[in-house]
């Protein structure tokens, strides 16, 4: 295998970094030990520039090109997300009532009716803008977050704290 470049990124698929590498978890360097990585990273993935510098940290991330608004260094993204009704799609719920007399005491595969005598209204006659009984829809959903998450296969990234230094052409 040919010498990195220094501060190279590669996937490994074993759980350790083999010597002159490291993990790209995010963790603080000092600038005395690593001048020539720090030259090349600065303060990008963190640190305070005057006694450490950081790795980048694609834990749990995936790495994105910059570009676009995109810069090196960003991180954005949520590994959950709880969705809120402004973020659902426009959309409308219907209730179809039948104008019979009521003769079931069970709503599977039946609509709502009118009352049976001696019965109770439930629902608004058609035409008519009363609000529907609180009890007769019920709200769903428990504003829980869910996973947002691409299927992944889990690998390590790894970064060259030795090597050639890239010269820019």
């Amino acid at each position: 295998m040919s010498e990195p470049f220094l501060g190279e990124l590669k996937l490994a698929s074993f759980n350790f970094p083999p010597k002159g590498w490291a993990q790209c978890n995010g963790q603080l360097l000092p600038i005395n030990q690593n001048q020539a990585l720090f030259a090349l990273l600065g303060t990008t993935y963190g640190g305070d520039g005057r006694q450490t510098f950081a790795l980048p940290n694609l834990q749990g991330r995936a790495p994105l090109h910059r570009g676009n608004g995109v810069v090196l260094g960003q991180i954005a993204g949520a590994e959950t997300v709880t969705l809120n009704s402004s973020q659902l799609p426009t959309h409308t719920h219907t209730l179809t009532a039948s104008a019979d007399i009521a003769n079931a005491s069970v709503p599977g595969g039946a609509l709502p009716a009118a009352k049976p005598r001696g019965g109770m209204n439930r629902y608004a006659p058609d035409g008519n803008d009363t609000v529907m009984g609180a009890s007769s829809l019920n709200p769903i959903g428990g504003s829980q977050p869910h996973q947002n998450m691409q299927p992944y296969t889990v690998l390590m990234w790894i970064i060259a704290m030795q090597g050639i230094f890239p010269s820019q052409n």
